[in-house]
Formats: C-alpha cells, structure tokens, sequence
C-alpha cells in the first residue's frame, strides 16, 4: 500500500462546484501516483490546484520520472494537469480509453499530445512490476470517456467520480453517505443504468479499498456500506422510510399548510417528515432528499397562469436526473386562478413509474379550517 501515494489537493476556496453545487467546505481533486518498476500517476487536478499538485508530484518522484499518466476521466476538475505534466515529462505516455482519445482534442491544442496517447479496452492490463492495473470501461459515468482501474497487488479499484463526495478530503470522517448522496444524486442519478453495469461488471473482483476522485478513500465496512447505497441509488430505489414534502410558497400561504400536513403526518405515525422551502434552501439537496424517500408531496403556488417557477425548476431537475418509482401527492395554491397542480401533473407525467396519490387539494390564498378536511385526507392517503 505504500507504493500508492497521495498527491491530490483540497481547494478549500471552492464554493460553487460546477457552477451550480454548493460547497461550503470546499472540494477535494484526488490523485495518486503508483511507484514501482515503472511509475504511474492517476489523474491530475483542477486547474485552481495545479501548483500544489505539480510539487507534491515532483516531490514523491524524488528524481524519478513518470512512464505512464493514466486519464480515467478528462473532465477539466481533474484532467487540467495533462499538458503541464505531459510538458514536464516528455517520455510520458498518456493511458486513456478511445473515446477520451478522441476528445483529448477539445481540451488541449497541443498537437503532439495524441502522439503520447496509449489506448486501452476492456479487460486490458499494465503491468508496472509488481503492480499491475486493470482497465474498466464505465462509459456515461458520468461523461462517456470514463473507465476505472483496479490495481491487482494491492485490491485497490481507482474508481473515477463514482463512490465520489462533495466536500474536502476530510470533510465527513463520519458521515460519508451524507454528501456522497447528494453527489451521487445531482452528479449521477441520471446514469443508473451505467452505475449499474459498473457494480455488475467489478462484482467479481476482490476488492479492499476504493480511491474516488473526490472525497476519501472507503475500506472495511464503510466500503461495504457504500456498495449497498449504490445498489439502491443506481436502482432508484427508495433508500429510506417517511415522506419528503417540498413546497414553494410565494407569501407563505402555501408553506403554511405544507408544515400543517406535516403535523398530521407526525400525528398518524410517519416516523420521519423532510420539509425543504424550495424558494430558499439548496436545490441539490432537495433532489437529494426526492431520491432519497419513496413518498414525496409537491405544494405549489400559482404564478402567472403558470407554477411558482422554484417548484418548476426543482421538476426541471428530477427530469434531468430521471426521478422515478416515487408516489406523489399535490397541494396548489391560487387566489383566483389555481393552476399549479395542472403544471405540476404535465411536468410529471413524462417521469417513469410515477404514480400520483390522493385528490389534489386547492387551495384559495390563506389556509382556512375549512381546507383541514382535505389536507388530512390527502395525509391518509400519502401513508396508505
């Protein structure tokens, strides 16, 4: 295990990963190089980063020069480094799949490059002495280029963004499942069925530990832990028991009776009520907890013989990420025009194995005690 070195880089500075994620701790860009007869090194790093990675590369070679760059995925948050390293190290020779060949020119305008480049398939080995990889092609995991590369001596499977977390190395010793769920779900989820072929397809190899490119490295039982929640992500299954309920609410009319159902949910026995203010909390994590339960309740204003665009932006999402197999039941809100739920039923029907639970309930501005009735019924209903 030794032989495998560490030189990946945190960028606590980063608060917005891919322009859209959250991440108030900052995020984390692995890699590794392998020392033996020959040298490899696995990945690189964001561009943000580069500096630290290059010294901590040149300081673990201690002299030595690298034989080999294996590029698992050429997404720029980890494929920045190819033209500075492939600069550096002029015999080094570039192992990627086809398809990042092909598109290694979208990146770099060195020319020279593809003339470095060794191709590998499925099943392909490299042998570095006493180590040897393993290539695994995982294409739309995320990006169609992607493989994964088991190194057989030590049972390490370098498992490119899968089994990732947002966050700096460190972030969540303790609470991995946190942000890996929402990584897996907003990175992912649309890929379930890649995600799927993958765990299928290293099933059969002995595996100790997992080297992501983001987040830290799963052994013992907390790699157990996350084959069992990516058995259940890829399938879209539900991961955990209660009813998540998001609302978007313009006044807070309409927040109002989506705390209200809550309450009655909690009083007929749900054990666990997720509540998620669409208009101002994260929207990566209220797809996270979409995926996450098997009961979900959509409350909506009206807004411009339209839906309140937060809600239609949180559908939006789960279409994009393939939502699926969940119940769902509506609350809308309109003071003279409801039309939310209409909006909201069209946007969900294109959504596989979706099935719509109980009557809608309409409501007309406030709550009123005359529209508990229909709220309770709607909650018997979520829990039937």
């Amino acid at each position: 295990m030794n032989n495998i070195i560490y030189i990946g880089q945190d960028d606590a500075r980063q608060r917005l990963f891919e322009s859209q994620y959250v991440t108030p701790e900052g995020m984390c860009y692995n890699s590794y190089v392998i020392m033996d007869e020959k040298v490899s090194v696995m990945d690189t790093s964001d561009g943000a980063t580069l500096d630290g990675w290059l010294a901590d590369l040149e300081r673990v070679l201690a002299g030595r020069r690298p034989d080999y760059l294996v590029v698992q995925h050429l997404e720029p948050d980890h494929a920045s480094g190819i033209g500075l390293a492939a600069e550096k190290y002029p015999g080094m020779t570039l192992v990627m799949s086809e398809k990042a060949a092909k598109m290694l020119p979208l990146y770099f305008d060195d020319e020279t490059l593809m003339a470095r480049v060794q191709t590998v398939k499925e099943g392909d080995t490299l042998s570095l002495g006493t180590h040897t990889l393993q290539f695994i092609m995982a294409p739309m995991v995320h990006w169609p280029e992607v493989m994964v590369s088991y190194e057989q001596h030590t049972r390490s499977l370098f498992s490119a963004d899968a089994f990732g977390t947002f966050g700096v190395r460190d972030a969540h010793p303790d609470d991995w499942a946190c942000e890996a769920r929402r990584y897996y779900v907003n990175i992912c989820g649309k890929y379930g069925v890649p995600v799927s072929k993958l765990l299928k397809a290293v099933s059969g190899l002995q595996i100790e530990r997992v080297l992501p490119l983001h987040g830290p490295e799963l052994s013992g039982a907390s790699l157990a832990e996350a084959l069992r929640l990516y058995g259940i992500w890829s399938s879209y299954g539900v991961e955990a028991e209660g009813v998540f309920i998001a609302h978007a609410s313009i006044h807070g009319c309409t927040a109002r009776a989506a705390l209200r159902l809550k309450e009655m949910l909690l009083a007929k026995g749900c054990k666990k009520v997720a509540v998620c203010d669409l208009a101002r909390e994260d929207m990566a994590e209220a797809v996270e907890d979409a995926f996450k339960y098997g009961r979900v309740v959509l409350a909506a204003s009206s807004y411009d013989g339209y839906v309140f665009p937060p809600m239609h932006d949180f559908l939006f999402h789960l279409q994009m990420k393939m939502w699926q197999g969940r119940k769902v039941a509506l609350v809308e809100n309109g003071s003279w025009a409801p039309c939310a739920a209409r909006i909201m039923t069209t946007m969900l029907e294109g959504m596989k194995n979706t099935t719509i639970v109980g009557e809608t309930v309409t409501l007309r501005g406030r709550m009123k005690k005359t529209d508990e009735p229909a709220l309770d019924a709607l909650a018997e209903a979520i829990l039937k």
